[in-house]
């Protein structure tokens, strides 16, 4: 296959799916948002029920539907705008490795509020998957070795660094520990769902720009 056609292929593979992400992630926004109104239907009787308590073996599940509920429509809102275009950038680059690190993020934000919160207080909110994404993205270009997208993470690490003061203690009311622990399984999961190559001699760039040309003409900008 020539050069043209293989860029051809591989920027209709892009798009495709950019394409997909953003309809998981709409599919995500709608999901949330409809717990929302159940839970507010039932006084948030469901975020009280599903909430994340500390060092309680049998609310240790949990950790699965906690970040669907949210306590006050102020609360969605805020966790909302984030968590779709952090969802979408970290889905772009294909879905399935999103759902796994959406698993992931889950499991490392609850087990933080499970293991180290203070007892008796219950804990919901997309917040820690928020903090996942961003992690995820702001990392993934660099373990990946893609250039566009090691420039995007450097663009969304600098927009959005102050939103790290969210993820250590000081804030009254905020979760910083689950904050913490969605960024460390977002870091975490760059690393495990990396794009892993043979690295074989066909596979190097022509010149060392030549990876950023071929994404550059992917993304239909040269």
């Amino acid at each position: 296959m020539s050069k043209r056609k293989t860029v051809a292929v591989d920027a209709e593979q892009l798009v495709a799916e950019a394409r997909k992400a953003l309809f998981v992630v709409v599919g995500l926004m709608v999901v949330v948002w409809a717990v929302q109104v159940a839970n507010w239907g039932t006084d948030y009787d469901l975020a009280r029920e599903f909430a994340v308590v500390s060092s309680d073996v049998g609310r240790l599940p949990d950790i699965f539907a906690a970040p669907l509920l949210h306590w006050s429509w102020q609360h969605i809102e805020s966790n909302s705008g984030p968590l779709f275009i952090f969802g979408f950038l970290a889905a772009y680059r294909g879905v399935r490795r999103f759902f796994g690190l959406t698993l992931l993020v889950a499991v490392t934000s609850g087990l933080a509020i499970w293991f180290f919160e203070k007892a008796h207080i219950g804990t919901v909110g997309a917040s820690g998957l928020v903090y996942g994404y961003f992690g995820y993205v702001v990392v993934r270009g660099f373990v990946d070795r893609r250039l566009v997208d090691s420039l995007v993470g450097i663009v969304i690490g600098a927009s959005y660094a102050y939103t790290l003061n969210l993820a250590v203690p000081g804030t009254p009311g905020i979760s910083w520990l689950g904050h913490l622990g969605g960024l460390v399984g977002g870091v975490v999961g760059a690393w495990i769902f990396r794009e892993r190559t043979g690295g074989g001699a066909s596979e190097k760039p022509d010149h060392p720009r030549g990876e950023l040309h071929r994404e550059l003409r992917d993304l239909g900008l040269m």
